[in-house]
């Protein structure tokens, strides 16, 4: 029988969930930290002609944190129960920490729905891939004040990060009236060795921010 989001974010944690705490998904902030795991992100906005209403959002995990995830899948095709079952296992972990993302409007905070509109679970070669729509509990006006947005690792133990601004991505019918930027923080040398230096088992202090000091930070600005 088909698990369905609400089942998998109310049952404990299965093999699944012990695959998405090593990785990254069921453990609180400051159990881990320092990248162990990495994350590949692009990010598409939804919208209509006047309002920003969600951020469609394609995460592709590392090979050796796939590793787990992708031999529980074995030859299951795709759409098929098992992996509709492990989607909803690792999206329950997503929304149990606010889809890793904060989202800001004149310094205050956006929210979101408690579930997302859409989501699935894919295999792409070695890689595990996952996709999802992060919906806007309002849709925000286009127009006016600057929106930004960041998504991280509260401990960085796992690495999310876009490689560039091409990973950023306008619906074609605002590419003339909005503009994307990406900024990429520059971590100090101490900070980036103090990171290093963090073992499996540590843990850095909470009033840190660690993961925050190392999350890259996009920008919509529309006219």
């Amino acid at each position: 029988m088909e698990m369905t989001l609400h089942q998998a974010r109310n049952r404990p944690f299965s093999r699944y969930g012990k695959w998405l705490g090593v990785a990254l998904f069921c453990l609180p902030a400051t159990v881990m930290a320092h990248p162990h795991s990495f994350i590949d992100m692009q990010t598409t906005l939804v919208a209509n002609d006047t309002s920003l209403t969600g951020l469609k959002m394609v995460w592709t995990m590392d090979e050796i944190t796939s590793a787990d995830l992708l031999y529980d899948a074995q030859n299951a095709k795709p759409g098929s129960d098992i992996w509709k079952k492990l989607a909803a296992e690792v999206m329950a972990r997503v929304l149990s920490q606010h889809y890793f993302t904060d989202f800001y409007r004149e310094g205050k905070p956006v929210k979101y729905l408690d579930l997302p509109s859409e989501y699935q679970l894919s295999r792409r070669g070695d890689q595990a891939v996952l996709e999802f729509v992060l919906p806007l509990a309002k849709p925000q006006t286009l127009a006016g004040k600057p929106m930004e947005f960041s998504t991280f690792d509260p401990s960085y133990f796992v690495d999310m990060t876009y490689k560039d601004k091409t990973a950023l991505h306008l619906p074609p019918e605002l590419e003339k009236r909005c503009t994307l930027a990406l900024f990429t923080p520059k971590p100090d040398a101490s900070l980036q060795n103090y990171a290093l230096s963090l073992d499996k088992a540590d843990a850095p202090p909470e009033d840190m921010d660690l993961g925050q000091q190392f999350a890259q930070k996009v920008t919509l600005e529309c006219h």
